[in-house]
Order: C-alpha cells, then sequence, then structure tokens
C-alpha cells in the first residue's frame, strides 16, 4: 500500500460531524435503506410459524428439561449487542473526532447485527429444532398425548410458547451477542493496535473480553436450557462470521499498516494529494511542449519572468 499523503490545507485531517457529516451519511443512503429494510424483514419472519418437526415420544427423553425464566432476557440482547459497543465508538469520536470512522462503524455494527438476525430467523422457522424444555411446552399439565398413527406430538399448551419451542437451532442470543460484541472486538484491535509486534498481552486481553461477555450469554442459553449446546455453538459461529465480514467491509485489518481508520478516510486524505499530483504533472508537460493556454474562468499566476519574456517577443515578430 502506497504511503498515505499528508492533508493539505484546504482538506480537513480529522472531518468532523459539521464538516463531513451530511456529506458521508449521504454517500451511504443506500446503505441505510437497506438496514430499515433487513428490520422490517426481521419482523415479518418473526411472525411466520416455524417447521414443526415430528417428535415422537421415545424423543421426549432428552425434552424434559424443566422451564426456566431467562437470565439474559430478550429486551437485553440489543442493549449488549448494539448499545454497548456504539459506546465505545462514540467514545473514540468524542476523542478524534473523526466522522468518517464514526459513520463506518455504526454502520458496520448495525449490518453485522441485522444481517445476522435475519439469517438466525430464517434458519429457526426452516429447521424447527425443538428446545430442551419442549416437552413442558407442549404438554404444561405434565399429560402426553401423542397422535395413534404418526406417532407426533399433539401439543394442548399455550401457542405462542409452543411456537417458540420449535426455535431452538441457532442460539438467537449467541449469534445476536457475538455479531455485535465480534465487531467491537475487531474494532477495538485496530484502535489500540493490539497487533503491533510489540508483544502487548494486555492489549489481546481487552479485545478478548468482548469476546468473554459473548461467550457467558451464550453459557446461560444452555443452563436455562433453552438451547442445546450445538445450537448455541452455532450462532456465536454465525455472529462472529458475520460481523468479521461485515468489519473488514469498512475498516482494514487490525494489524495493518493503516488499521486505525477504516478505507474511507484513508481515502479521504489520500485524494488531496493524488489530485494535486496529476495537476502538477499536467503542467510540466504544458511547459516542456510549449503548449497555447486557454484560461476558462480560471487564471494561473506566473513567476518566471522568463516565460514573460519570451511571450512578449513572440508577439513582436508577429
Amino acid at each position: 500500500m502506497p504511503p498515505l499523503a499528508t492533508a493539505g490545507p484546504g482538506a480537513a485531517a480529522h472531518p468532523c460531524l459539521r464538516t463531513h457529516g451530511k456529506e458521508v451519511a449521504w454517500l451511504h443512503l443506500l446503505d441505510w435503506i437497506v438496514l430499515l429494510l433487513l428490520v422490517a424483514m426481521y419482523g415479518v419472519l418473526s411472525l411466520v410459524q416455524p417447521f414443526h418437526r415430528f417428535v415422537a415420544e421415545d424423543m421426549m427423553a432428552t425434552l424434559r428439561y424443566p422451564m426456566k425464566d431467562n437470565t439474559v432476557p430478550g429486551w437485553a440482547v440489543p442493549v449488549i449487542a448494539i448499545v454497548v459497543p456504539m459506546i465505545f465508538i462514540i467514545g473514540v469520536y468524542v476523542k478524534r473526532r473523526n466522522v468518517y470512522d464514526l459513520h463506518h462503524a455504526i454502520l458496520g455494527l448495525l449490518f453485522s447485527v441485522l444481517i445476522t438476525a435475519v439469517l438466525t430467523v430464517v434458519v429457526k422457522d426452516a429447521v424447527g429444532r425443538p428446545r430442551p424444555d419442549f416437552f413442558w411446552r407442549c404438554f404444561p399439565d405434565g399429560v402426553p398425548n401423542y397422535n395413534n398413527i404418526t406417532g407426533d406430538v399433539i401439543c394442548h399448551g399455550d401457542p405462542r410458547v409452543i411456537k417458540e419451542g420449535y426455535k431452538s437451532f441457532p442460539s438467537g442470543h449467541a449469534s445476536g451477542c457475538f455479531a455485535g460484541l465480534g465487531f467491537l472486538s475487531w474494532y477495538l484491535a485496530g484502535k489500540i493496535k493490539a497487533f503491533d509486534r510489540r508483544g502487548h498481552v494486555a492489549k489481546l486481553c481487552i479485545v478478548l473480553l468482548p469476546l468473554l461477555l459473548a461467550s457467558m450469554v451464550a453459557v446461560s442459553r444452555v443452563s436455562d436450557y433453552w438451547h442445546h449446546w450445538q445450537d448455541v455453538f452455532a450462532g456465536g459461529l454465525l455472529g462472529l462470521a458475520v460481523a468479521s465480514f461485515c468489519f473488514l467491509q469498512f475498516f482494514p485489518l487490525p494489524y495493518s499498516e493503516h488499521g486505525f481508520w477504516p478505507h474511507a478516510y484513508l481515502e479521504h486524505i489520500r485524494r488531496p494529494a493524488g489530485e494535486s499530483q496529476v495537476l502538477s504533472a499536467t503542467n510540466s508537460n504544458m511547459h516542456h511542449q510549449s503548449l497555447s493556454l486557454h484560461l476558462s474562468g480560471t487564471c494561473e499566476l506566473r513567476t518566471s519572468s522568463q516565460a514573460l519574456g519570451s511571450m512578449e517577443e513572440g508577439s513582436r515578430d508577429q
């Protein structure tokens, strides 16, 4: 990668919300529209009735775990996956005043969580795996009932509870938390230069802290008997994979030379130098080839007295 050029006097070295906020947001208007579509898609898919997988009497042996309340309630997942990372992102903006970093980090974070959420609910509805406490969801009074011909369960519990009972795979808590906090781990790794080859293990601990929090949320889903361990493992991998793709869409790898800022900001500070080099090369070619200059609304100041003199002599000869 070529070395970054220093921004000229006319270019803001650290563009803030007032100078570049509207410009950056407008350039990504389509991305924000797609985010709204993902939110609507998630809402619609959440209303779909999941596939009711066949559950026979002998299969109930592993689905008789007691029903428990959530250690981490559903409303806490967006807080953990979105609000917590945003606090760090906004904190970096307050210190560095870089709107490119603020905008792209928030956009990448939201894409990471929403894409993961949509994929999770699609797989949940398609797979229809029963939760470990499915027996008590299906038969809250403890009296089982099965079809005499097919042997499938005939549930007589609350329809809403039964519907949730078929959404075990993958874990939404695990995928959502690993998507948001996984993105935060990538973000922190770039900001604190965790891979600068200086051997500071403390930086790795900071990077791994969000993943530790996500792991604790995932483990709680198993201990609450809402998910099998495979559900949690698959959800964590899904969230972490989507977070990695979304981060690398906006930011360089944390161990790269310019891993601190997003791609867009690197292009922003590289652009003025590139334009000036092109202009300088053009003027140089025009001078050596003695081309006539046509001024269209602009004026070029010449400081060479020899150039002025040669132009005057040429006019007298004519």
